[in-house]
């Protein structure tokens, strides 16, 4: 927020802005976008100064998190009059547009949307064997019993056979459905429920992770690796 001492709160000791940027990089979000809001708030309205000055420290922050700078558009934006959103704002003659270098190549506009759009998708980790903790288990009359969870590695198709860790339990995958519509593949990132053979919602219970029975199905384990963020 670019409004006199609006930035200032933000960018202090315990304020949200250094909050936002290091929680994201910690929980490995790649790739940002910082937007200047209320640029109509400033001292004097749509002030160059004000948002080079907020450029130049959040640059500076974002640098000793982690991130590169040159790769992160900053876009002076208004979200209350839709200045710089989704067209160029005429309000802003001074600003020629954002710009971000990176090894997939360079990038560049003047709005938002625009700095939205020219974020990389990430790639699924399609190959890695299947992994779906269950978030939760239902019980649906005419189709039986229903995990529901995400996918986060590997792909879930129908006619596969899963096991369900620690429990040990497998099963054939009769469907699997995301959003009402029967699926073909699910994949990482995907929520999807999906309907198994011969197994009661008494037998599986949220945190049970589903895997392959045929591809590294998931074990116990002695000890694991973890982030643990406090």
């Amino acid at each position: 927020a670019a409004g006199t001492g609006e930035f200032e709160a933000g960018i202090s000791k315990n304020g949200q802005t250094r909050e936002h940027a290091l929680l994201a990089f910690t929980l490995g979000v790649k790739q940002l976008i910082v937007g200047v809001n209320k640029m109509d708030s400033t001292e004097p309205p749509y002030n160059e100064a004000r948002f080079e000055e907020i450029k130049k420290e959040v640059s500076s922050y974002i640098k000793k998190i982690g991130y590169n700078p040159a790769a992160v558009a900053f876009v002076p934006i208004s979200g209350w009059h839709g200045d710089n959103m989704l067209e160029a704002s005429t309000k802003m003659p001074w600003f020629k547009g954002w710009a971000v270098e990176r090894k997939e190549g360079k990038a560049d506009g003047k709005t938002l949307i625009e700095a939205l759009d020219a974020i990389l998708p990430p790639s699924r980790p399609t190959e890695k064997p299947l992994r779906l903790p269950l978030q939760d288990v239902y019980k649906i009359g005419g189709i039986g019993t229903v995990p529901v969870g995400r996918v986060e590695t590997g792909v879930l198709k129908p006619g596969c056979v899963v096991v369900f860790a620690p429990a040990n339990l497998t099963t054939e995958v009769k469907s699997v459905e995301m959003h009402h519509e029967a699926l073909q593949e699910a994949v990482p990132g995907d929520n999807v429920g999906f309907n198994v053979k011969n197994v009661s919602v008494k037998e599986l219970r949220r945190g049970y992770v589903a895997g392959d029975s045929k591809n590294n199905p998931p074990r116990g384990a002695a000890d694991f690796t973890a982030q643990v963020i406090v």
